[in-house]
């Protein structure tokens, strides 16, 4: 039994790649403003008062990782 692709099968696929590659992009795009607009946000935040951090700016000493 001999098959082929008929013309609406390749048309089907080229539909749903160009769907595909449209949902791919989108996310990226949307994703990557995402990520980007939360690390401009923490860059502009002041540092958190933290109790460790106080106690260290008490003491004198500089706080070691």
């Amino acid at each position: 039994m001999d098959t082929s692709l008929t013309p609406e099968f390749w048309e089907r696929s080229a539909v749903l790649l160009v769907a595909a590659t449209a949902v791919t992009f989108v996310l990226t795009a949307t994703l990557d403003a995402l990520t980007l607009r939360r690390l401009r946000r923490r860059a502009h935040r002041p540092l958190a008062h933290t109790r460790h951090a106080v106690e260290s700016a008490d003491r004198g000493t500089s706080v070691h990782c």
